[in-house]
């Protein structure tokens, strides 16, 4: 099990060194002052001691079994040293040597053959290129930090060391313990999955904190992350998510830091939280660590000053939170004993010359009452303040209330700093700012609505019987035969009729005589529109013709597009020209789908037509998706509201593009050559009326 790395019954600090400046003798000296019980072996061949503890030349020379090894050694001799711990039988190797897959070249086949010893002797490997971990409580330090944290609840993985070293710095001011600390590196081995894994066994982590900036297994990870995060929270910052952070990202660890997107919808599947900043990814572990998770997202504010209190409340909502409504019996007791100009609403304003009993009164009060959830306590500095009692009077009243969440402002500088600190130091998340309290506790609402969301009916998948998958996949076995990754669109169209999806009549045809024919056939009024995989946007050339209602138009129409064609994009292969079946305007959606290389298919849906790029009106799901998940998907954009009605309109079709957006669902599933695809617009008519799929692009690998 991996938990046995952080609790070994001994430890080689292989490039352990007399010489404070270097990493080595940081790593042992932190492993000794870390108070580790165990037995610690420093190697070096040309030291007898170092810190008053016999060195070996070499981790073979150590008479006793070696669970732990530490290497801090110069790359082109990590590889010597690895096999030297395989031979002894060592357990865990810690690489904290760089020159590995980050330095690309010969570092990714140094990193290759350190995987292959790692797997030749059955060690497991944390690195390289890492800082290490640290357990505070086995205790133990096998890190080249500058300082050991305090104990807390709070498990920290990074996949950047120096993160880790400035966080490490930061929270020892603040009062914030962790319970584990550890640095990925270059994930040769063990990665954040693995980590996820066993920390949600650890009976001292509460919360699990990550910053990461790529992901390996994006299937591992999210099957791991949703069990763990159905017992304990997990809240990640991601790195790279502009163009410019991935490239660092690529450059920081050798990782290719994926979409965004995908990264965001995955962690949502999963039921990650994720933080935006790492101001909100420690505001969220701080109420996390030691607050209880809220009955609902229904919270009251107490504070001795107006303007903060309007402004907590103004972000309370802002955030998804709701303002409790006092039952009488609450808003009676708070009028008999408040003064007369005080708020006995919600937000309740104590006043400012309100001193720490007072405050008390009302905390206790308030969260007294069965409709109030979760309390933010605001505090500004008057000079009848009493900052650290009042602070006491919080924590009493916790004491009396501890299933209902806290989370306090207390604003100011050096006046009430004590009285913060304080109430860290006892589990109660105690900021600066009204908005960091407002967050911490909209994180502990956010983990509620995800844990309520479990106890729901599992919802199976949606499977359909009308598809013809053997007409599919010979669509698809052609466009192969033929060399090309992209569809023409009338090929796009026949693959999607064949899983039951709607759409025009559409005929593909080489010359102006097989035009005019084919809109004979078809019915004026008829649109024109090129077909060339190497022109996936038709409208951006003028390569569309619409409401034709002649021979004539059409003969003018074909001789238009092929002019286009030649002058904008005259090295395009063309196939010639798609005669289609003018249809009445409907409701414009899009529906499309990629694959991401980390996390698989990603199916989206939105606003459509042209202005789809323009307005990003779309939202996104990993799929498989069921019925709910889609549902969902349709309620998050602003296109749902168009189709449901607006000014008196008529209610769309919605049932229709539910049943469009889960028949490309299996679609994607039956035929993984598909790594892109686009349905837009679907124009949806009225209710009962249907939708059809107007233009359809698909790209297979």
């Amino acid at each position: 099990m991996i938990k046995d790395l952080f609790a070994p019954r001994s430890v080689a600090i292989i490039g352990a060194s007399r010489n404070p400046a270097k990493v080595g003798h940081t790593i042992l000296r932190n492993a000794v002052k870390s108070g580790y019980k165990g037995r610690i072996y420093p190697i070096n061949p040309k030291a007898k001691e170092i810190l008053g503890i016999r060195c070996y030349k070499t981790i073979l020379d150590v008479p006793d079994e070696v669970d732990l090894a530490v290497i801090a050694v110069p790359a082109p001799t990590v590889l010597d040293v690895a096999e030297e711990c395989g031979e002894k039988g060592v357990k865990y190797l810690v690489v904290i040597s760089a020159g590995f897959k980050e330095i690309g070249g010969e570092g990714v086949d140094r990193e290759r053959k350190l995987i292959g010893i790692g797997k030749k002797y059955g060690m497991r490997i944390l690195g390289p290129n890492c800082l290490g971990f640290i357990d505070t409580y086995t205790p133990l330090n096998v890190t080249f930090a500058a300082a050991m944290p305090r104990k807390g609840r709070i498990a920290f993985i990074s996949q950047s060391g120096a993160l880790i070293t400035a966080i490490l710095d930061w929270s020892i001011r603040r009062g914030i313990g962790f319970s584990k600390i550890i640095s990925l590196g270059n994930k040769a081995d063990l990665d954040e999955t693995d980590f996820i894994q066993a920390l949600g066994q650890d009976e001292n982590t509460n919360v699990i904190l990550l910053y990461i900036e790529s992901i390996g297994n994006g299937f591992k990870f999210i099957e791991a992350a949703r069990k763990v995060s159905a017992e304990k929270p997990i809240i990640v910052v991601k790195g790279g998510t502009t163009e410019a952070g991935a490239k660092a990202a690529m450059s920081h660890t050798g990782a290719m830091a994926g979409s965004f997107t995908s990264y965001s919808v995955a962690f949502k599947k999963s039921g990650i939280l994720l933080a935006s900043t790492l101001d909100e990814l420690f505001d969220y572990a701080l109420a996390f660590s030691n607050q209880p998770i809220p009955a609902s997202n229904n919270i009251a504010i107490v504070t001795n000053a107006g303007g903060p209190g309007i402004i907590t409340a103004d972000l309370s909502v802002k955030h998804g939170l709701r303002l409790s409504s006092f039952n009488i019996n609450t808003i009676n007791k708070l009028r008999s004993k408040l003064p007369p100009a005080a708020a006995i609403y919600n937000p309740v304003d104590v006043l400012g010359d309100a001193r720490a009993d007072r405050y008390e009164f009302a905390i206790k009060t308030v969260l007294s009452d069965e409709n109030v959830s979760g309390l933010i306590a605001i505090l500004t500095p008057q000079a009848m303040t009493e900052p650290l009692e009042t602070a006491k009077a919080i924590l009493r009243a916790h004491s009396m209330y501890p299933n209902k969440p806290i989370t306090a402002a207390f604003i100011g500088g050096e006046t009430v700093e004590k009285a913060a600190k304080l109430l860290i130091e006892n589990g109660i998340p105690c900021f600066d700012l009204p908005e960091r309290a407002v967050i911490a506790m909209k994180g502990l609402c956010m983990y509620r609505k995800y844990l309520d969301s479990l106890e729901k009916e599992p919802e199976r998948i949606v499977r359909f019987y009308d598809v013809d998958l053997a007409r599919a996949r010979r669509i698809i076995e052609k466009v192969r035969e033929e060399g090309r990754k992209v569809l023409l669109e009338v090929e796009a169209k026949e693959l999607i009729r064949a899983y039951g999806i709607p759409t025009p009549l559409t005929v593909l045809v080489r010359t102006e005589d097989e035009a005019v024919e084919a809109a004979n056939k078809i019915g004026y009024p008829v649109v024109l529109k090129v077909s060339s995989p190497q022109i996936l946007h038709k409208t951006d050339i003028g390569g569309v013709v619409l409401n034709i209602n002649s021979d004539r138009e059409v003969r003018e129409a074909f001789r238009t597009i092929l002019n286009r064609v030649r002058k904008y994009v005259p090295r395009a292969v063309l196939y010639g020209i798609t005669v289609q079946k003018m249809v009445p305007r409907g409701r414009e959606v899009i529906i499309g789908v990629s694959k991401d290389p980390t996390f698989g298919y990603l199916i989206m849906f939105g606003s459509g037509g042209i202005y789809a790029n323009l307005f990003r009106d779309v939202t996104f799901r990993l799929t498989p998706v069921t019925l709910g998940e889609v549902k969902e998907m349709l309620r998050e954009t602003k296109a749902y509201a168009i189709l449901k009605g607006i000014r008196g309109e008529p209610p769309a079709d919605i049932s229709s593009v539910i049943n469009v957006i889960l028949r490309v669902n299996q679609l994607i599933q039956d035929i993984p050559e598909i790594v892109e695809m686009d349905i837009n617009p679907l124009f949806v008519y009225e209710e009962g009326e249907g939708c059809l799929a107007l233009d359809v692009k698909i790209v297979i690998s």
